[in-house]
């Protein structure tokens, strides 16, 4: 579903969440899942929510956002890069190959369904080792963000998929603020065509539950 403002929304969120800023870019997204996450938890269960979506669209910001309003854990997708032994040509031809999917459902997925303490080591792209493990406490509201967070070998524990799309021209704008000049490069020559392979071959938007384009909103 892809998600627009309406005009009941504003007085909706002033007299349900009032957690949620007004004046936030991701308003009618953050309203979508908050009236998702409270019609789907029952303070019981983990519920997971997923963010996915094209580099530079916020997925990060989004997640940041979500963790000020809710009592939740979030886990980046980016602590789970394939290690460099694992990265053979074989793996790195399957969409979405170069994230250990495997990993991240055995330390994370597993023990969050189980409620209990997950622990693991962030893998680090730059040096190509572990970092200190991190201790997470289970909660009810879980959020996964970063791109192959929808991959298929995860996607069945989810209760909440949400995709975020932006255009080209923007997306070019954003990595070269945000990385610079030479790692622009890299992400146009290497990652961005990595990423659309995964997203295209595995039909990433097509079972997302949520869809927002953030091209417009900073």
């Amino acid at each position: 579903m892809s998600v627009i403002m309406d005009d009941n929304m504003e007085q909706d969120i002033l007299e349900g969440n009032h957690k949620i800023k007004m004046d936030t870019p991701f308003l009618p997204l953050l309203y979508a899942m908050d009236t998702y996450i409270r019609s789907h938890t029952d303070n019981q269960k983990p519920f997971i929510l997923a963010i996915d979506g094209l580099c530079g669209s916020g997925k990060t910001t989004l997640a940041k956002e979500l963790s000020t309003i809710y009592d939740c854990n979030v886990f980046p997708m980016d602590d789970f890069y394939l290690p460099f032994e694992m990265r053979t040509r074989e793996r790195l031809e399957q969409p979405g190959g170069n994230v250990h999917y495997e990993r991240f459902n055995e330390e994370v997925l597993v023990p969050l369904l189980k409620q209990e303490t997950i622990t693991y080591a962030p893998f680090q792209c730059f040096t190509g080792n572990y970092g200190e493990p991190r201790i997470i406490n289970p909660k009810i509201i879980n959020i996964v963000e970063g791109s192959y967070s929808l991959h298929p070998f995860l996607t069945q524990v989810y209760d909440c998929k949400v995709f975020l799309t932006i255009n080209e021209q923007v997306q070019i704008s954003r990595i070269r603020k945000r990385s610079g000049e030479e790692k622009l490069k890299q992400f146009l020559d290497k990652w961005i065509p990595m990423e659309n392979k995964y997203f295209t071959e595995l039909h990433i938007q097509s079972i997302s539950d949520l869809v927002m384009d953030t091209s417009d909103l900073w």
